[in-house]
C-alpha cells in the first residue's frame, strides 16, 4: 500500500496549488525520428511559480503529448516526465541533459492503447528513474499511486486524482494547492478530458457512466483557471482551462444520459496499435537498468 508520503532522494510523495502559464512556444526536431515536435516553455510572475520548469512535447504519429516538469530552484533540479512515448525517448533524455535536470520519475496517466510508453527505455538509459502508474491499472511499475497520493519533486508536487472511465486505471495529475506552489494550477488529464472532447469508453474496462462522474467530480470541480493539458490532441490545440471546457466542450455541456448516448454512438475504428501497445504498456516498468540488477 503506497503511503501518502514517500521519500526518495530528491522527491517526495505529498499534496497542493501549482501551474505555469506558457508564454512562448518553440518548435524542435525529434532526435530519433524527424517530424513535428512542439515544446512549450512556462514563464511565471511570482516567486513560487518561477520554481517550475515546464515543457510540452509532441509525438507526431500518435499525436501524444509528453510533459516535462522540474523544480528549477532545487539544487538537484529534480524532474519528472508524464506520458513519455518510446519513439521520442532519445529526444526527451537529451533535453533533460541539456537543461541540467535530474530525472526521477517517468509517469503514465493510464495504460495507453495507441502508443508504447517510453518508461521502460528511459529506465534503461537513465539510472535511478522509477516508473509510476495507478494501482488500479493493473500494470507493472516501480511505484503505484492511488487517489490522494502526492508526488513530490523538489519543493513542488502533483496530487493524484482517480478519473476512471476511459480505462479503469486512469488518473489525472494536478499541480499542488498550497501557497508555495505556482499558479494557475495544471491538470494533466490523460485521455479523460481532451480539448473539446474526451476519451472513448468502448474498451479496456471503459465506462461512459464512470467517465461522466470522474470528469464532473474530479476535474470540473477544480478552479476554472486550472490549465488542462491532455495526453493527445488531433487538431493543433495545446492547452485549455477547466472553465473553457465546462463552457465549450460539446460533451461536457450535456447531462449524463445525453453524454452516455453520445459515447455509445461514436462508431470509432478499432485502435490500430492496441494489440501491440496494451500488452507492452501493462509491463511499463518491468525493464530495469542492467547496472542496477
Amino acid at each position: 500500500m503506497l503511503l501518502n508520503m514517500l521519500r526518495f532522494p530528491f522527491i517526495t510523495f505529498f499534496a497542493s496549488k501549482a501551474s505555469p502559464f506558457p508564454l512562448s512556444v518553440s518548435v524542435s526536431k525529434a532526435i530519433r525520428k524527424p517530424g513535428r515536435v512542439r515544446s512549450q516553455m512556462a514563464s511565471f510572475s511570482s516567486s513560487s511559480s518561477s520554481k517550475l520548469l515546464f515543457r510540452q512535447l509532441f509525438e507526431k504519429e500518435s499525436s501524444t503529448y509528453t510533459y516535462l516538469l522540474a523544480d528549477a530552484s532545487h539544487p538537484e533540479r529534480p524532474a519528472l516526465l508524464i506520458d513519455p512515448v518510446d519513439r521520442t525517448v532519445d529526444r526527451d533524455v537529451s533535453l533533460i541533459e541539456q537543461l541540467g535536470l535530474k530525472l526521477v520519475y517517468a509517469m503514465n496517466t493510464h495504460v495507453h492503447a495507441d502508443h508504447v510508453t517510453g518508461t521502460g527505455l528511459i529506465k534503461s538509459k537513465v539510472p535511478g528513474v522509477k516508473s509510476v502508474i495507478s494501482k488500479a491499472s493493473g500494470a507493472t511499475a516501480d511505484i503505484y499511486v492511488e487517489p490522494g497520493d502526492k508526488v513530490g519533486f523538489g519543493d513542488l508536487f502533483l496530487e493524484v486524482r482517480a478519473t476512471p472511465g476511459h480505462t479503469k486505471g486512469c488518473v489525472t495529475y494536478v499541480t499542488g494547492d498550497a501557497p508555495d506552489q505556482p499558479q494557475p494550477r495544471m491538470a494533466f488529464t490523460g485521455d479523460t478530458v481532451l480539448i473539446r472532447g474526451c476519451g472513448r469508453t468502448d474498451f479496456q474496462g471503459g465506462s461512459s457512466e464512470q467517465l461522466y462522474k470522474s470528469i464532473h467530480t474530479q476535474i470540473c470541480t477544480l478552479p476554472k483557471s486550472t490549465l488542462i493539458y491532455p495526453a493527445h490532441d488531433y487538431r493543433g490545440f495545446t492547452v485549455s482551462t477547466v472553465g473553457e471546457e465546462i463552457q465549450h466542450n460539446p460533451r461536457l455541456t450535456k447531462d449524463e444520459e445525453k453524454f452516455k448516448n453520445i459515447m455509445a454512438n461514436l462508431n470509432l475504428q478499432y485502435p490500430k496499435m492496441i494489440d501491440i501497445a496494451v500488452p507492452a504498456n501493462m509491463v511499463c516498468g518491468i525493464q530495469s537498468n542492467p547496472k542496477e540488477a
